[in-house]
C-alpha cells in the first residue's frame, strides 16, 4: 500500500512540475510574441508618469512666481517686471489686476481696452463700469440687454434714475418693470416704482 502511495505521490509531483514547465513555456512564448508591445507600454507609462511629475513641478513653480509677482505689485503697483511675469503666466489674472488698477484710478481708456478681453468676467465688468460712469442711457441699456450681464438689474435701475431725473417717468417705469421679481434688486425697483416714479 505504501509503495502504491509513493508511486502516486511521485506521479503527482511529476505532473505538477510538468504543468509548471508548461506554463513557463507558454509565458515565455507570450513574452517573446508581445515583447515590443510590453516594452512600449512600460516606456509609455514611465513617460506619462514623468510628464505628469514635470507638469506638476512646472505648475507649482508658476504659481510661486505669480504669487511672488503679486507680492511685489502689492508694494509697487508700477513694477513692470512683476506685471510681465503675471501676463506670461496667467493672462486672465493679469487682466484682473489691470481692471482693479483701472477702477481705482478711474482710467476709462484702460477699461475700454478691457472690454474685449478673453477673461469674460473682466470684460463684462469693464463694460458695466464704462456704461455706468458715462451715465449714458443707451450704453446702460445695451449692457443690460446682453445675455448673462452680471449687473443687468443695476444698469436698469441706473437707467430708470436717469430717466427720472429727466422727468421721463414712463420710460423710467418701463426700465424698472424689466427687473425680475427674483432679483435681489427687486425691492429697490418696487420702491422706485411706488415712491420715485409717479
Amino acid at each position: 500500500m505504501s509503495l502504491k502511495n509513493d508511486i502516486n505521490m511521485v506521479k503527482e509531483e511529476l505532473n505538477s512540475e510538468e504543468k509548471f514547465f508548461e506554463r513557463s513555456v507558454i509565458t515565455e512564448r507570450f513574452i517573446k510574441k508581445y515583447k515590443n508591445a510590453i516594452i512600449g507600454a512600460i516606456v509609455l507609462v514611465v513617460l506619462l508618469v514623468g510628464a505628469n511629475v514635470a507638469n506638476s513641478i512646472y505648475q507649482k513653480n508658476k504659481t510661486i512666481d505669480v504669487n511672488n509677482a503679486l507680492t511685489v505689485l502689492a508694494k509697487d503697483t508700477k513694477n513692470s517686471d512683476a506685471l510681465l511675469t503675471i501676463k506670461k503666466a496667467s493672462p486672465d489674472l493679469y487682466d484682473v489686476w489691470i481692471y482693479s488698477t483701472a477702477i481705482a484710478q478711474k482710467d476709462m481708456l484702460t477699461l475700454k481696452e478691457l472690454r474685449t478681453t478673453k477673461a469674460v468676467l473682466v470684460g463684462d465688468l469693464a463694460n458695466y463700469e464704462i456704461a455706468q460712469n458715462s451715465k449714458d442711457i443707451k450704453a446702460l441699456d445695451d449692457y443690460a440687454s446682453k445675455q448673462g450681464a452680471i449687473y443687468k438689474d443695476l444698469a436698469l435701475i441706473q437707467s430708470a434714475i436717469i430717466y427720472m431725473s429727466e422727468n421721463n417717468i414712463e420710460k423710467a417705469h418701463n426700465e424698472l418693470l424689466k427687473i425680475s421679481p427674483q432679483s435681489s434688486l427687486s425691492k429697490i425697483a418696487s420702491a422706485l416704482l411706488h415712491y420715485g416714479v409717479k
